[in-house]
């Protein structure tokens, strides 16, 4: 039963790190038992650049959901993210025998596998793979070929890779910490697990999850993911722009963002002024929630504008009936929802991870701060890919053996979760070329965007290249 199994996720992110122990009740809804939280030292952007203070960090936070939960943690699902991430679109075939009748899951479980064989650059490592359609003998268009009559077997997938350097450092963390990684999912998927709905899906929706270090984004149409993309930018920015605008030091920027932070300016009032602390023998600092606003609403734009080049880059623009849906710690700030309307022109919402959620120990999870790590434990219920498959290489074992027992001794363990995990894939021959994705098809006519979005695009190119060389970030 599966209320009777536990799932843990992990997110590592930039700002924090956040260990979730979950389970499904009766009514199959996700109940929290506990959470563990710690502040993210040795990461930045998405990468982990010190080993040692991110195992720390990740220990504390699975001793805290340990002891609130009651439960010995042993395996994790763990979320990715990262500028190194890339997506491409790939097609692959199989031919199955003449005298075979009918398309099997097998027969679809092969040629998915064989995507995952795929030669990456050097340094990269395929984390996902997805369909999108199907081919059979040539006739296109299908979703679902299982049972269909046919001797060649195409699809089109959307492939996901990382750089293998950011994979390794991640599983290095992990055992140090002493546990067993069960899948390595990216954010941005998790997050859309959590807050998305399947009619959003359907219709087109872009999920925007607004980190500390990184802004994700996931494009889905049809119910199917179409795009994904990792922007290295995120709400840390914006308070080193406070700090720097307004003289102050980092966590009274940090204070001064979330308490009174707007995302457009003409919603702050011109005499509303806040007195902070001054350094050890200096007088207290005034400063304008004007100002503030107008610091924050200049670098919140430029990152509404970069993911909304991105998607339109992809010709996806057009194809986004239930608009976008903002999540993630940064996404609370006030106005926010205005600003991307009045940017992109498309309906904008601010997703909570609440509609899988039952009663839970810890209500704070329902903040669109822990969309991620809410979807990283759903991801444990149901598999990222369309359909389960292969991962060749990257366990050598099913690591859903592994199971969860409670602190105290029992007589026998409890069942195992059943956590989507990828077992060795079948041999095959040697590795041919992925040949390089096809060009992005152009928007089918200029939205009212269009014709200013490459002056933008070419604007924020300096700006923004010039604050990722900037090592103070």
């Amino acid at each position: 039963m599966q209320q009777d199994k536990i799932v843990v996720g992990l997110d590592i992110g930039t700002t924090k790190i956040c260990a979730l122990v979950g389970r499904k009740n009766e009514y199959g809804k996700l109940e929290i038992m506990g959470m563990g939280t710690a502040v993210s030292d040795g990461v930045q952007r998405g990468i982990v650049l010190n080993i040692d203070k991110t195992v720390e960090a990740i220990k504390r936070a699975i001793r805290q959901a340990e002891e609130q939960s009651g439960i010995d943690i042993g395996v994790v699902n763990v979320g990715i993210a990262g500028q190194h991430i890339k997506s491409l679109q790939h097609n692959g075939s199989i031919t199955r025998p003449s005298g075979d009748n009918e398309i099997t899951q097998d027969d679809v479980n092969r040629l998915t596998a064989d995507m995952y064989r795929l030669v990456t650059p050097p340094g990269s490592q395929i984390i996902h793979v997805m369909p999108q359609d199907y081919k059979v003998d040539f006739e296109g268009g299908v979703t679902d070929p299982v049972g269909m009559a046919g001797v060649r077997l195409e699809g089109n997938f959307h492939i996901i890779t990382a750089q293998s350097s950011a994979i390794n450092n991640i599983n290095k963390c992990v055992t140090k910490a002493g546990l067993a990684i069960s899948d390595l999912i990216l954010e941005p998927l998790a997050s859309s697990v959590s807050v998305l709905s399947d009619e959003e899906k359907e219709a087109g929706v872009a999920l925007v999850d607004i980190g500390g270090g990184t802004t994700d984004l996931a494009v889905f149409k049809d119910g199917i993911i179409r795009h994904a993309a990792v922007l290295p930018f995120g709400g840390n920015i914006i308070t080193q722009d406070i700090k720097q605008g307004c003289n102050v030091t980092p966590n009274q920027a940090e204070q001064l963002k979330v308490k009174f932070g707007k995302a457009i300016a003409e919603e702050a009032s011109d005499y509303e002024i806040v007195s902070i602390p001054g350094l050890p023998n200096r007088p207290p600092k005034e400063v304008s929630l004007k100002n503030l606003a107008y610091i924050i609403e200049a670098r919140m734009s430029e990152i509404i504008e970069l993911v909304y080049a991105e998607i339109y880059r992809m010709g996806l623009h057009e194809h986004l009936s239930a608009g976008i849906v903002l999540t993630g710690g940064g996404s609370q700030l006030q106005n926010l929802e205005q600003l991307t309307e009045y940017l992109t022109g498309l309906d904008t919402r601010i997703g909570y991870p609440n509609q899988h959620l039952g009663k839970s120990k810890v209500e704070t999870v329902k903040s669109p701060m822990h969309a991620t790590g809410v979807g990283l434990v759903l991801a444990g219920y149901q598999a990222q890919d369309e359909r389960s498959t292969a991962r060749p290489g990257y366990a050598e074992e099913e690591l859903s053996s592994y199971s969860y027992q409670p602190a105290p001794a029992a007589p026998a363990p409890v069942a195992a979760p059943v956590i989507p995990s990828f077992t060795a894939a079948p041999a095959a021959p040697a590795p041919t070329p992925a040949p390089a994705p096809e060009e992005p098809k152009a928007p089918k006519g200029p939205s009212k965007f269009g014709s200013y979005l490459g002056d933008i695009t070419r604007k924020l190119k300096g700006i923004l290249i010039d604050d990722f060389d900037d090592k103070q970030y």
